[in-house]
């Protein structure tokens, strides 16, 4: 059922993955407010106040009531703002919250998705009365263009449901009706360690999904020890009580996680979107969630970190990397701070030390990363083996790869500039160096000294030439001395 109309031809699907920086250029003095760019210092502490629930301090600067016109005071806050700016955007997950893309980016983040979300799925209601909103999940996920509900059936009233409505993005590279067909194809799977999906319905702009409800949550709620249900910001930000899992089920969660992955890849579903919140964790079992994520066109969370290595460029290398994000995450109790990775904290087991190596060590994302089938031949292996293969039909297969190479041109295409724009910048960089400016001095004093001896040289010529070619103008003696000219006249001193 198509419940959102069709954008706009032409329309840009944002990713919104792509990380925004900010520089404060100027200042000006507004009404007795001093604005930095287009806001204001209310502005900025409204964001921060939003940014509350995070359980981080943040570098604000405090509010001047007397003096806040002095000129040393507003560089001052511009320094302190800047460093505030600083601190958010490089936050992974403040970054990507939608008070911060609103902040830096109104005209792309102005719309109330969650009043969006709820009007459309009011919609879908009206003519399939079978579900019933219970209440909606307020920042349950970090994605923007994802809003999350709580349902039941109306035929089994004490089960509760998790529905999810969500834009489709930018690497939405299947046709409408293939896309369908994708998505129709998982609801009728029922396989181990893929969490099963009740109901979908798809658009030309969105899709709204129905899958069980886990109130024990995700393997990262499970690492956190937190409620599902609370705002992710509060829950990962600044988690108290994060601890890494013990060596078995490290393994066991792990060798589950890779069964799920291989066959996806088997089948020819590409994921991308691997992570310990798309892992839901119930009496011991693993279970893969949002496996259609890849098929919707919506980015990667990890997009920003994997973007940054040209040989990180195929769907399975992506999974593999994240992969290793999870990895690191079920070990320590934290995701890495950043890749590549050298030094390891200690491990449960030198094993778990060695996978990570393979997948997250500065040789790996240079040289290229393992396959799903190798890392389950390595020491964290357990004995369940799965043996089921996924049957997908010849046309929707052949749908499948085409988008799947879509996916990673776009992929190796931004690389390939990001790549260009790290060149450009590291011989600015260089050129602007103080030894090469140094070196560029030193260059510029020995060509000219170069320049003046030439002149000279000149001058003596000119005056060479001049004194032997009958001009009335009587010969002058050159400060230096010069050999005779082939004319043979002298320079004698004028008579007394």
């Amino acid at each position: 059922m198509s419940f959102l109309e069709k954008p706009a031809p032409g329309s840009l699907l944002l990713d919104d993955t792509v990380p925004l920086t900010a520089m404060i250029e100027a200042s000006q003095s507004l009404q007795s407010h001093t604005v930095s760019v287009i806001r204001r210092y209310s502005d900025f502490d409204v964001l921060n106040n939003s940014l509350m629930v995070c359980g981080i301090t943040l570098p604000l600067p405090p509010k001047k009531l007397i003096g806040n016109m002095d000129r040393e005071f507003i560089a001052e806050r511009q320094r302190g703002l800047q460093t505030y700016l600083d601190t958010i955007t490089q936050h992974p997950l403040l970054c990507s919250s939608l008070p911060v893309k609103k902040f830096l980016d109104p005209n792309n983040y102005s719309a109330n998705y969650t009043e969006i979300a709820l009007q459309q799925v009011s919609m879908f209601f009206r003519s399939d009365p079978k579900w019933e909103v219970l209440e909606p999940l307020r920042d349950m996920g970090w994605r923007i263009r994802k809003k999350y509900f709580l349902v039941k059936s109306k035929e089994q009233t004490k089960e509760r449901y998790l529905l999810s409505w969500v834009d489709l993005g930018p690497d939405k590279f299947l046709s409408d009706k293939d896309l369908q067909s994708a998505i129709k194809l998982l609801t009728s799977l029922s396989i181990p360690y893929l969490c099963p999906l009740l109901f979908s319905s798809t658009s030309e702009s969105s899709a709204l999904l129905i899958r069980p409800f886990s109130e024990k949550g995700s393997l990262r709620d499970h690492i956190c020890k937190v409620k599902p249900r609370e705002s992710y910001l509060k829950k990962y930000c600044n988690p108290k009580k994060s601890q890494g899992l013990e060596l078995p089920h490290i393994k066991l969660y792990g060798r589950q996680i890779l069964e799920g992955l291989k066959l996806l890849h088997d089948a020819g579903i590409f994921f991308g979107h691997l992570h310990t919140s798309n892992v839901l964790v119930d009496d011991g079992v693993c279970r893969l969630m949002d496996v259609e994520n890849g098929m919707l066109g919506v980015p990667s969370a990890l997009r920003p970190a994997f973007t940054q290595f040209r040989k990180i460029n195929t769907t399975e290398s992506i999974d593999v990397f994240c992969f290793g994000h999870l990895l690191y995450e079920m070990t320590y109790g934290r995701p890495p701070d950043s890749v590549p990775i050298e030094q390891y904290p200690p491990a449960p087991s030198t094993a778990v030390v060695s996978v990570l190596q393979s997948i997250l060590s500065t040789e790996a994302c240079k040289s290229g990363m393992p396959t799903v089938s190798a890392l389950m031949q390595t020491p964290i292996k357990m004995k369940n083996i799965l043996n089921i293969l996924l049957q997908v039909p010849g046309r929707l297969k052949e749908a499948l790869k085409a988008a799947k190479e879509s996916l990673e041109k776009r992929l190796q295409e931004e690389q390939r500039l990001l790549h260009q724009h790290r060149r450009l910048t590291r011989a600015q960089s260089h050129h602007c160096s103080e030894e090469e400016k140094k070196k560029r001095k030193i260059l510029a004093r020995k060509k000219s000294r170069h320049s003046a001896y030439e002149n000279e040289e000149d001058v003596s010529v000119r005056n060479n030439n001049n004194s032997g070619s009958g001009a009335s103008s009587p010969p002058t003696c050159p400060s230096s001395p010069t050999p005779p000219s082939t004319t043979g006249t002298l320079c004698r001193p004028p008579p007394p």
